[in-house]
């Protein structure tokens, strides 16, 4: 068969219906193997990284891997910023670039270029990938792209790229079944040793937990990477533990559990931050305890706690934070052997406190007597989306407004760019999610990561695609410019002054999109709830102005962890973390 085409054979085979991509010269074959193939479909986007980011969205809400295809020099070099954010997120993404003849590159590294477009991507990208590879010799392809597949979704995830010369695609007569295979080789077998979890360890965290007075669990994007959401559930049906998550936990568990306390951190809910803070135990599954979450204060962060660590990453385990118990492993693997043990607990004193503190500091509440609009915003798109929707948000201060503010229904996704926190994630991402699931995506961004991925609305209008963007619009770039009026002596240079934004309406109108404009509540409310009721592609910009985007509350760095800003009273504060009941 043609090269290009088994390409197209091999993703089908795994199971990829969708492949993303920007088409150049040196990636055409591929595009057209799989255009014509008839269980995949080619989706061109506008840019090669918003092909790299629909990709990334692709396998965030589907749990495939994601790929992306693009073409030499420019054409991979724009898939830096996805591949990065796939690899600090681990995401499991494999990304194709068609390169150029493999006999214009120069092998020796002494000469800069040969081949028009000539750029080597794979050495570029190899500290930000599982794999990268450059195949020189055609009889190396099947190997390769089985070994990239197969890293992609093994034990932590993430990105692989695979460059496959233009001279290699067009080739006929190619017979894959006689090539050497990945999966018969000793490679394979070393990396395929799966990691066991022993009945002592399992028997050390029982022990920690039957123990604890004030148990609770820090979710984290690792439990949704191991497929353990099931094994969690029972766990939490088991035990009634509470739990708060991270960022990239956000959508583990519905909001409406009772026991939820949310998002925690520097931006995180006060009453989940009070939660965490008040713990004799800590049962952190699959998330790396990170600085978003801890603050830069690690002393204050959890001092009189007892911590368990569950991560499938050697190199995360206690590597800020000391742990008491550290267990490499799956998360799945950990819940399940968890599980059939018998959990003794009596926590009903806990429970009430913990309940307590969401009653008082509910998220949407005002603070110092100002009005959390941004919260309220939020809160109002999420009450009327439905079942199934999936957030894609974007970087800036519109996206701890999600966080704290998204209350999650069944089937929900809220997709955020974690790691890398990249601008222009948002749209890209939605498109991806929505072709990948059939479900409609909500975005929620500023002004400035609108901007920065913008082309996309093209592929939204022309595909009629079920997307709602709201644009929380501010004229500035607020996030940036809270750092510039505590260190730089207020001086906005580039957050206000020499930035601007466009009129979105008339963005949309020449995209072909709907759109809507409002700047008062009464008008965002009637537009949220009438946007939300359908379907359509549609835009709605809301002029909100800076001051009301302001999250609140926020950990300063220099306090305890569950002293936020703006700080409760010495007096009051001290009485919420008595302990004296316990």
């Amino acid at each position: 068969m043609k090269v290009s085409d088994y390409i197209a054979n091999f993703l089908a085979d795994k199971n990829i219906d969708k492949v993303f991509g920007y088409i150049g010269g040196n990636n055409a074959h591929i595009f057209d193997s799989i255009h014509n193939h008839p269980n995949m479909e080619i989706v061109n986007l506008r840019h090669e990284q918003g092909a790299g980011f629909a990709a990334e969205g692709y396998a965030r809400a589907t749990g495939k891997t994601g790929v992306a295809t693009v073409t030499s020099g420019p054409g991979g070099t724009n898939l830096v910023t996805p591949i990065s954010s796939c690899f600090l997120d681990s995401i499991p993404a494999l990304f194709i670039v068609g390169d150029i003849n493999s006999f214009e590159r120069d092998k020796s590294k002494g000469m800069r270029q040969i081949g028009f477009q000539d750029i080597d991507i794979a050495s570029i990208v190899k500290p930000i990938t599982k794999h990268a590879v450059f195949i020189d010799d055609l009889h190396d392809l099947r190997y390769e792209l089985e070994k990239s597949h197969y890293l992609s979704q093994e034990g932590r995830k993430g990105p692989t790229l695979v460059c496959v010369p233009v001279n290699f695609q067009y080739q006929e007569n190619y017979e894959p079944e006689n090539e050497r295979s990945f999966f018969e080789s000793e490679e394979f077998k070393i990396l395929n040793r799966p990691l066991t979890i022993s009945g002592d360890e399992i028997d050390k965290a029982v022990d920690l937990i039957n123990h604890a007075k004030r148990p609770i669990i820090l979710a984290g994007h690792g439990i949704r990477l191991s497929a353990a959401e099931e094994e969690f559930l029972k766990l939490l049906q088991k035990t009634n533990i509470p739990i708060v998550h991270s960022l990239m936990g956000k959508d583990i568990v519905k909001s409406d559990y009772e026991y939820n306390l949310g998002f925690i951190g520097r931006w995180g809910n006060r009453y989940g931050n009070l939660a965490l803070a008040s713990a004799d135990l800590i049962i952190a599954l699959g998330t790396r305890i990170d600085t978003l979450q801890t603050g830069r204060n690690t002393k204050e962060f959890a001092k009189n706690t007892n911590i368990i660590q569950v991560d499938i990453d050697p190199n995360e385990l206690g590597k800020r934070i000391p742990v008491n118990l550290t267990i490499l492993g799956d998360t799945k693997d950990f819940l399940k052997k968890l599980n059939d043990r018998k959990l003794e607990l009596s926590i009903d004193k806990w429970l009430e406190k913990v309940t307590n503190f969401k009653k008082r500091f509910p998220h949407h509440r005002e603070i110092d007597g100002k009005e959390k609009l941004g919260n309220k915003i939020v809160s109002l798109i999420s009450e009327n989306s439905k079942e199934g929707d999936i957030y894609c948000i974007d970087v800036g201060e519109n996206m701890m407004l999600a966080a704290q503010a998204i209350d999650v229904k069944k089937n929900q996704r809220v997709l955020f760019t974690g790691g890398l926190g990249s601008m222009g994630f948002s749209l890209p991402a939605a498109i991806g999610a929505s072709i990948g699931t059939g479900q409609r995506s909500i975005v929620i961004s500023g002004d400035g990561g609108m901007q920065m991925n913008i082309q996309e609305l093209e592929v939204i209008h022309s595909r009629n695609l079920p997307v709602k963007i709201f644009i929380f619009n501010n004229s500035m770039l607020y996030m940036v410019s809270t750092m510039q009026d505590a260190f730089l002596d207020g001086r906005h240079t580039g957050t206000k002054e020499d930035y601007s934004a466009p009129d979105f309406k008339k963005v949309a109108d020449a995209y072909g999109i709907e759109s809507h404009k409002a700047s008062n509540m009464e008008e965002i409310k009637d537009i949220i709830d009438k946007s939300l009721q359908n379907d359509k592609p549609e835009i709605v910009e809301i002029i909100i102005p800076s001051k009301k985007m302001a999250v609140s509350p926020l950990l300063d760095y220099s306090r305890p962890f569950e002293d936020m800003m703006p700080h409760l009273d010495e007096d009051e504060l001290k009485k919420l973390m008595e302990q004296k009941d316990f």
